[in-house]
C-alpha cells in the first residue's frame, strides 16, 4: 500500500456512495472511519456501524480531550472523527477512509503529514444538473439550492491531490482509479482530471 489514509469527498450528484462501495469491494483494506454524533439513531442504524451515537456531554468531553481529527456542527447536532478508533485501524493494517465534507477534509489535511485525498465529481455542470433533476422529487427552488451548493463544493476540489470524474456508466472505472491511487500511488485512467483549470472553468459560469 502506497497510502494508509484516504480522505474522500464528493459533491451531490457525484455518485460517491456507489463508487466508494465498489472501491471497498475491490480493495478490502479500505475501511470506513466511523464518525461520532450527538444525533439520535434513525430506524435500522446501529451504534458502531453507521455512527457512534453519544450524548452531547460525551461529545464535548471528547472534544475537550482533543479526541477528534475533525468535528463540525450541523442542524444542531455535533459530528466528529474520533482519533482513537481512526489510529487503531491503521495499527490493524487497514486504510481508514474519511468520507467527509470539504470543511472537515481541510481540518484533517492540516493535522496529518501523510494522506491520499480524492475528490469525486460529475464530469460537467450539465451532467450535475441532469442528475439532480433526474430524481424528480424536488422543487425547483430545492434543485437550484443544491446546484449552487454543489458548484461551491466542486470549486473547492482544488484542495485535493486528485480529482476523479464519475461519468455516466463509468462508476467501475472511477472505483478502479481510486484503488490504484491507494495501492500504487498513481493511476493512468482517463477519469483522473489532469487539466484542472479547464475542468473547474465549467463550474465557474
Amino acid at each position: 500500500m502506497k497510502n494508509n489514509i484516504l480522505i474522500f469527498s464528493g459533491s451531490a450528484g457525484s455518485g460517491k456512495g456507489t463508487v466508494l462501495k465498489r472501491a471497498r469491494e475491490l480493495c478490502p483494506k479500505l475501511r470506513l472511519s466511523i464518525s461520532m454524533t450527538t444525533r439520535l439513531p434513525r430506524p435500522g442504524e446501529e451504534n458502531g456501524r453507521e455512527y457512534y451515537f453519544v450524548t452531547r456531554e460525551e461529545f464535548l468531553e471528547t472534544l475537550a480531550q482533543d479526541g477528534f481529527l475533525e468535528h463540525t456542527e450541523y442542524c444542531g447536532n455535533f459530528y466528529g472523527t474520533p482519533k482513537k478508533q481512526f489510529f487503531q485501524m491503521i495499527e490493524e493494517g487497514y486504510v481508514p477512509v474519511l468520507e467527509i465534507e470539504t470543511d472537515g477534509a481541510e481540518q484533517v489535511m492540516r493535522q496529518l503529514d501523510r494522506y491520499l485525498s480524492v475528490y469525486l465529481s460529475p464530469p460537467s455542470y450539465t451532467t450535475l444538473e441532469a442528475r439532480l433533476r433526474g430524481r424528480g422529487t424536488e422543487t425547483e427552488e430545492s434543485i437550484q439550492n443544491r446546484l449552487r451548493t454543489a458548484k461551491e463544493e466542486i470549486l473547492r476540489s482544488e484542495l485535493y491531490e486528485n480529482i476523479i470524474l464519475n461519468f455516466d456508466g463509468m462508476a467501475e472505472e472511477a472505483a478502479l482509479a481510486i484503488v490504484e491511487l491507494v495501492e500504487e500511488g498513481k493511476t493512468e485512467r482517463s477519469v483522473l482530471v489532469r487539466d484542472r483549470a479547464a475542468f473547474l472553468s465549467d463550474f465557474q459560469k
